[in-house]
């Protein structure tokens, strides 16, 4: 008898919508429908309930309801797996959204898709997005091009990009599409040391296809063919070729003495193959991120307020930005933490002990833009590793003839500002308020409130607003920037994101 009780009285203990969905889910009780769902030998039977189903999906309302209403039983979804069946089921019923890998989330977008949820199609993306690294990057990117998820496909891109050895040299990289390795080829950024590396990844993914295929053989060899033509093998020395490439057997012999003396000579008499790129120009690098770099980074120390307004020491002998010739991404503080065992508590408390990396972005062209009221500016930016962001730079104001006096006098003016962050959705992380008398043309720390801790491959907002009258030297800033082993990528997603990005000369964090 108690069991029958607790049987048919079940919908007492159910306080909410979602768990009396949970329980006709999970019991199946007045199911009205069933799903063959999956391929053999693998396949289930999973109950359902039309009403349910149609109240969430114009798909299913057609299918039980509409004028060709579904009259099989079991419905046959071959397409979608089990387990993701389940899990959209489980949404459907119950507003839970139950997402614990990548294989899953893409499963389960693939029915979201299908069965018109957008709300859970949108949660499937954002998880794509936030669960991108090197070793998945690519097939994130098949998966973003074949539901046309386009801010996903420039997230992948961003990710490849930035990490190309490391997504190359994956063994994950043999299993992508032919088209996705063309696409890779193609792109003008590659953080590669040169055309080498694209020529070792396509051999291995050549003798990785040839293992596949029953008759390994010339098919092989003319498939892999297209992403060949986009290596710039101009760029390479003779040596670099001779030794590398012209021994590989994706090159005949004609194919390789056309190339050398290509490399050897830019008005040679033998023409490439057909359809090889002439380009000479190597793949842009990381600004910092290469040995052959040798950019330096300025980094400014700036003064405290106790500094400027020290009746002691007046504003004019304040020391103004001076280089340092460091490499990018210079210690300021002694002290080290490591950010993964520090917990929020310990963030807040020990900011300040923080030691202090600066992501310097190089102005590539100067410009000045007059603030008559309030100025704002912002920039996205994304990074490769977790850090701990603690704050952002800025310049001050240029002189204007009316305040040129002033300013060799040194009085400087007083600059009032708002800064935050803020994530994906618009949410704010952080923020501060800054009020202080500043000299003119210098770089200003704007200290957060608080250090927020950043995660690698999610888009993050910066912006400024500036609220005093007069001219700010603006320029056109790096987007993609190397602060030791930290590489940041600006300018993230829609243009209309970052506005007078120019502003942001550097983003101060650690980690």
């Amino acid at each position: 008898m108690p069991i029958m009780a607790e049987t048919c009285d079940w919908q007492l203990r159910c306080t909410e919508l979602k768990h009396r969905g949970s329980h006709l889910l999970q019991s199946g009780q007045w199911s009205d429908c069933s799903f063959l769902v999956g391929s053999e030998p693998h396949q289930v039977v999973v109950p359902g309930h039309k009403l349910i189903l149609a109240m969430a999906s114009p798909v299913f309302e057609a299918m039980f309801y509409g004028g060709m209403a579904e009259r099989n039983e079991p419905i046959p979804i071959l397409d979608v797996q089990p387990e993701a069946f389940k899990a959209l089921l489980e949404y459907i019923y119950t507003d839970n959204i139950n997402i614990s890998s990548f294989d899953k989330a893409c499963e389960l977008c693939y029915g979201a898709k299908k069965y018109m949820l957008p709300h859970l199609v949108k949660e499937c993306t954002r998880y794509l997005w936030s669960d991108l690294y090197p070793k998945n990057a690519c097939r994130a990117y098949e998966f973003a091009r074949l539901f046309e998820e386009s801010v996903l496909m420039d997230k992948c891109l961003q990710i490849i990009s930035t990490n190309t050895k490391e997504v190359l040299t994956d063994s994950s990289f043999e299993e992508v599409e032919l088209s996705t390795v063309i696409t890779v080829f193609s792109l003008e950024h590659l953080n590669v040391d040169s055309e080498l590396d694209l020529f070792e990844a396509a051999a291995r993914y050549a003798r990785a296809q040839a293992r596949r295929q029953p008759s390994p053989g010339p098919a092989n060899k003319l498939s892999i063919r297209h992403a060949i033509e986009k290596i710039r093998f101009l760029t390479l020395t003779p040596q670099q070729f001779a030794e590398g490439p012209a021994r590989s057997s994706l090159l005949t012999e004609s194919e390789a003495f056309a190339v050398l003396m290509n490399i050897l000579s830019s008005s040679s008499d033998v023409p490439l193959p057909v359809g090889f790129s002439s380009c000479r120009v190597p793949r842009k690098q990381l600004i910092g991120s290469g040995p052959s770099n040798n950019m330096p980074t300025f980094t400014v120390d700036t003064p405290s307020p106790v500094m400027v307004e020290h009746p002691e020491r007046p504003l004019a002998a304040l020391p103004y930005p001076r280089p340092r010739h460091d490499v990018p991404g210079v210690r300021l503080s002694s002290s080290i933490h490591t950010l993964s065992a520090l917990g929020p508590e310990h963030l807040e408390r020990h900011s300040n002990d923080f030691n202090k990396i600066y992501c310097q972005r190089p102005i590539i062209q100067h410009t000045d833009c007059l603030n008559t009221s309030v100025l704002d500016c912002s920039v996205t930016f994304m990074v490769d590793k977790n850090i701990c962001l603690l704050g952002v730079q800025v310049p001050t104001q240029a002189p204007s003839e009316e305040s040129a006096v002033s300013a060799l006098g040194g009085t400087g003016y007083s600059e009032l500002l708002y800064a935050h962050l803020l994530d994906a959705d618009g949410a704010r992380l952080t923020y501060t308020h800054y009020t202080n008398r500043v000299p003119y043309r210098h770089l200003l720390d704007i200290m957060f409130n608080r250090p927020v801790y950043i995660q690698r491959n999610k888009v993050y907002k910066v912006g400024i607003v500036f609220n005093k009258v007069g001219w700010y030297p603006m320029g056109s800033c790096a987007q993609q920037v190397a602060a030791e082993s930290v590489f940041f990528n600006f300018g993230i997603g829609q243009s209309s994101d970052s506005v007078r990005d120019g502003l942001i000369r550097s983003i101060i964090f650690t980690y």
